[in-house]
């Protein structure tokens, strides 16, 4: 079989004003990056204002293995079933970022014959909004820097500057770091660090902001640093907010792409990966709203992580309503979960699967609670027996969810038509009755106790010092009822990535608590989250290459 970016260069790739002539508009409201990409303007928001949205679909995924599970994949190759079947479906994705591409991923954008193109471009420097997210980030370090430098008219104490750089790329070499060393003239010393640009709390801001005038409030309320007696400093009293919105003016537009079929997608930021949410832009989900009957949309890692930060924060900021939940599973990813080796997923094991299977349960049961009818996406591997696809249906069938065997990644839209259709039949049948999982008004520990019983199935939730102390400076700031946003492994329930399956009656650890008042929410801090991740030993960069002719190879 041909590779993910041998297929993608064989793509009848249609121009972008041809893919956007389908949502009607017209080429003279395109911003043009070349001749297969396009950023849209928010002023289409507007003129759409009073039209009905489309049907809102939320795909999510069982927790991820390595034996994978394919959630983009299945987003895409769903987005083609439904143009296939006569609905008029949008895709709403989020931008893969350039440090998982170069570091274990080689590229984010589906895969197989479900894929958005062009390939090259959106795994690499795409439309540069990564690249406006890291300047306006660093821009504002360096005005910080420069304060402190210029006489510290704030008094800010460089022991308690709280806003660290980042760059768009694995490195954890800077992690931590000392800057201003070298004499008076280079600045104040102090200890540093980076983040990869899709932690920076600027990420969250444009995926989360409706509009400019949104976007300044929210950079404005950035939470930098403390000064000596423990006031605190935002953005908006170093004079930062006009420049850093000047970086991202073009930044906050959404991006108009197509998958292999032509079927339209948007492309637009990706949320705090580090902490699992990997979504994309509230204003790019917004107008794929408009633009289509359905709009079909994802929240990565585990449903735990993905679809409860989508729904819990994503949704309660912008008002949206999902109508339906698929759910990514595979039956290889289950038969880990069950216990079953790397090595030995390709044997057929139906007691694994079985015990595996819980994972699966407890995410349908999750999303059930949020009011939301599911179905169950199983993205088909050839490796599939009859006897474990016999025991997934039975499974599902118990459980009264709809399942579809997906074969989007050998066939295209064609693989992905039976799940279509029973996900418009679930639309049409069961009626979406979403409400958040909790009360944003509830205290910051009453919050995470109902997402630690409810959502990871713990026994009990306990505070180190250091989160307890945190919990107190947010309540003295008045910042304590937004919404939680949890930073915890996605490869478990747990906050014990090596707890496989559907652990329960733990204890989860919240180890630190951080306001990000710019973006709306307080991350807790809950096992060994990275924000900063290194390359591995093989790093997908070994594999990617460019030829005279400028034709890139290796992206996957």
């Amino acid at each position: 079989m041909l590779t993910d970016i041998e297929i993608a260069k064989q793509a009848d790739i249609k121009p972008i004003s041809d893919i956007a002539e389908k949502l009607g508009i017209s080429a003279d409201e395109l911003e043009f990056y070349g001749k297969y990409k396009a950023k849209l303007p928010l002023s289409l928001l507007k003129k759409y204002e009073n039209k009905e949205d489309g049907k809102l679909i939320l795909v999510t995924a069982i927790n991820p293995s390595p034996a994978g599970e394919g959630k983009t994949t299945v987003t895409v190759g769903l987005g083609e079933a439904m143009n296939r079947i006569g609905k008029k479906a949008v895709i709403a994705l989020r931008e893969p970022s350039m440090g998982p591409v170069f570091g274990i991923k080689g590229g984010a954008a589906g895969g197989g014959y479900a894929q958005v193109i062009p390939m090259e471009d959106i795994n690499l420097h795409f439309t540069g909004d990564m690249h406006a997210i890291t300047a306006a980030n660093n821009l504002l370090c360096a005005i910080i820097d420069n304060h402190i430098q210029q006489g510290n008219e704030l008094r800010i104490d460089p022991r308690r500057i709280l806003f660290k750089r980042c760059l768009d790329m694995n490195d954890r070499a800077l992690r931590n770091v000392v800057i201003g060393l070298g004499g008076k003239v280079n600045g104040v010393p102090r200890e540093d660090g980076f983040m990869i640009t899709v932690a920076s709390e600027i990420m969250a801001i444009l995926c989360l902001s409706s509009g400019i005038k949104d976007l300044k409030d929210r950079l404005g309320s950035i939470l930098t640093a403390y000064t000596y007696d423990g006031t605190p400093v935002y953005a908006r009293d170093l004079n930062a907010v006009g420049s850093m919105a000047a970086l991202l003016k073009d930044a906050i537009k959404p991006n108009l792409v197509q998958t292999l079929e032509n079927t339209p997608a948007l492309m637009h930021g990706g949320p705090f990966a580090n902490i699992a949410h990997g979504c994309n832009s509230v204003t790019a989900t917004r107008l794929a709203l408009k633009l289509g009957d359905y709009c079909i949309t994802e929240a990565g890692f585990g449903a735990d992580l993905g679809a409860e930060k989508f729904l819990d924060i994503k949704c309660r900021c912008a008002g949206l309503k999902p109508s339906c939940v698929v759910i990514v599973a595979t039956i290889r990813a289950l038969k880990y979960n069950g216990g079953v080796p790397k090595t030995e997923l390709s044997k057929e094991n139906t007691v694994a699967l079985k015990n595996g299977i819980v994972n699966l349960e407890t995410h349908i049961e999750n999303m059930r609670k949020y009011g939301l009818p599911v179905v169950v996406a199983i993205n088909r591997f050839a490796t599939d027996t009859e006897a474990e696809i016999e025991t997934i249906e039975a499974f599902c069938k118990e459980k009264d969810v709809p399942v579809s065997l997906t074969e989007v990644f050998a066939r295209g839209g064609e693989g992905g038509k039976e799940l279509a259709e029973k996900v418009v039949k679930t639309i049409e049948t069961k009626e979406a009755h979403f409400k958040p999982i909790y009360d944003e008004k509830l205290s910051i520990k009453e919050k995470l106790n109902v997402l630690a019983k409810e959502i990871y199935r713990a026994g009990d939730v306990v505070f180190t010092s250091n989160a307890e102390k945190a919990i107190s400076e947010i309540e003295k700031l008045g910042k304590d009822k937004l919404p939680i946003c949890v930073a915890k492994t996605q490869y478990s329930l747990s906050d014990d990535p090596q707890k496989l399956g559907s652990p329960k009656g733990f204890t989860l650890t919240v180890r630190d608590v951080r306001l990000s008042a710019g973006a709306g929410f307080i991350v807790a801090l809950t096992g060994d989250i990275m924000t900063m991740p290194g390359l591995p030993k093989q790093p997908a960069a070994y594999k990617i290459d460019v030829d005279d002719d400028g034709n890139v190879s290796g992206l996957f």
